[in-house]
């Protein structure tokens, strides 16, 4: 029969294993330190103080209860046999021993249960409320601190991309005006580069007319000498002839005296013969120097222009050369300035490519930011969700055990409980809980405990207490009726 109560005493403890596994005892302590970690916000911040109070009054009622349950009965000593009597006690020893253990495990195991709850239905209200709070800023279009500081973010990215576009647009507009400058300057090298090329090749006819005019002047020079020769040679011969006619003339006056007798006077003759021939040969005179003078004066001036176009040709030559050394100065001065210009463009362009990556960056970063806040708001919907399963769970299973209570005190009729409310204050209102254990119809055991009536731990907290009343009851009838039937 006591195997059989065991068994039965057994059953719920049994089936509370298979429901949730091995119990792991947690003492207080722990409770402590996770309750002191736990936020204090939250819908249920006024009922994280009652439990600690619960649990030392339920175990400052254990020992009353194993004391007054430990109280010996009186028997007569000649009906008892000592030594069943002694595997008796022993074995209920034993029994109430692991029954304590099991039910100070289950209270742990209760307990962090309780603790557990109260944390997720803070957690839970925490949510909720943030999550309305995210549902209420939707619905009137108000973005959250993220999206603002996002919002912030992009429109300071977004002014410091059209600064930089601005400065980009300025210094691509200087550079075309640079190109501009520097097309023009090419032009103007390529004009000055043809006036060079023209005025050498002027340069060269030059020189080539003044070689000409050089070797003209060298020839003319030679035609002079030999017609000066020539002249020479003609005055000679003209000498020679004027000799010769004075001597022919000289002896036909001999001759024209021996024969004056016989022959007529021939001097007035001669004389006009002489004469004839001066003006003959003072014309020619005068005719070769008057060629020689014009054509002297003729070389003269052409050889003075060709040395006047040669100077002036040197002089130009000489001032295209400064021109050109001037605007090589120049275009070496535009191409360094050019070079540091496209030197300086690339490293802006450089600087605006990294910022922009850098721009870039913020901006992956911030919509990383957005996609991991937006996976955390997803976990935290979930983990809500899965507190909401295991608090449907929990209240599943707190209606099994009120119906396995409710057919226990049906059954044994040994325990009442019942709520009595006690307004103390308007805006809260308390519950007074009261176990009262009666036997053969007198009370042995009174146990009050006041919660408040919105406390979700009120019930758990009078089920323990009746658990553990309904098993002390139970134990103390088994004892009874071992000891009745050891006397029989």
């Amino acid at each position: 029969m006591s195997l059989n109560r065991k068994t039965k005493r057994r059953g719920p403890s049994t089936s509370y294993r298979r429901t949730f596994g091995s119990p792991h005892p947690v003492s207080m302590t722990s409770y402590t330190s996770v309750s002191s970690r736990m936020p204090s916000g939250g819908r249920y911040g006024h009922s994280m103080s009652p439990m600690p109070t619960s649990r030392l009054s339920a175990s400052s009622y254990h020992p009353q209860r194993s004391s007054r349950s430990q109280q010996p009965q009186r028997v007569s000593y000649d009906k008892v046999d000592f030594t069943l009597s002694e595997a008796i006690n022993q074995d209920f020893l034993a029994t109430r021993s692991n029954e304590k253990a099991e039910l100070q495990e289950l209270n742990d195991r209760f307990a962090s249960f309780i603790e557990k709850v109260r944390y997720l239905e803070q957690q839970n209200g925490a949510l909720t409320q943030e999550l309305n709070q995210f549902k209420g800023q939707a619905q009137q279009g108000q973005p959250n601190r993220a999206t603002d500081l996002f919002q912030e973010e992009m429109r300071e990215m977004r002014r410091q991309m059209e600064a930089i576009g601005k400065e980009r647009d300025q210094y691509q507009m200087e550079r075309d005006n640079l190109a501009d400058d520097l097309s023009q300057l090419r032009q103007r090298l390529d004009e000055e580069t043809q006036k060079r090329a023209d005025a050498e090749s002027n340069l060269v006819s030059f020189r080539k007319d003044v070689d000409d005019a050089t070797l003209s002047r060298l020839e003319l020079e030679r035609k002079i000498e030999s017609l000066m020769d020539e002249i020479e040679f003609l005055k000679k011969l003209h000498d020679e002839e004027i000799q010769d006619v004075q001597v022919s003339v000289q002896t036909q006056q001999l001759k024209m005296e021996v024969e004056s007798t016989r022959a007529p006077d021939l001097t007035g003759a001669l004389r006009d013969i002489r004469a004839q021939y001066e003006n003959i040969a003072m014309k020619n005179m005068q005719e070769s120097e008057d060629w020689y003078k014009s054509k002297f004066t003729d070389l003269t001036e052409s050889a003075k222009r060709n040395n006047d176009a040669m100077r002036q040709a040197k002089q130009e030559s000489n001032e295209a050369r400064r021109q050109i050394q001037a605007l090589s100065c120049e275009v070496d001065a535009l191409k360094n300035t050019n070079e540091a210009l496209l030197r300086q463009m690339r490293e802006m362009e450089d600087q605006f490519g990294n910022e922009i990556s850098n721009y870039q960056d913020n901006v992956s970063r911030l919509e990383e930011e957005i996609r991991h806040l937006k996976e955390e708001m997803a976990r935290h919907l979930r983990e809500y969700q899965d507190l909401l399963n295991v608090k449907m769970a929990l209240d599943i299973e707190i209606a099994t055990y009120r119906k396995l209570l409710e057919g226990e005190e049906s059954r044994s009729g040994i325990s009442q409980c019942y709520y009595e409310p006690t307004p103390r204050d308007k805006g809260k209102k308390s519950v007074v809980i009261k176990t009262v254990e009666t036997r053969d119809g007198e009370v042995q055991r009174l146990l009050e405990k006041k919660m408040h009536q919105d406390s979700p731990f009120a019930f758990l907290f009078f089920f323990v207490i009746f658990l553990q009343v309904v098993k002390e009851s139970r134990t103390e009838k088994d004892v009874q009726r071992g000891k009745d039937e050891n006397d029989d």
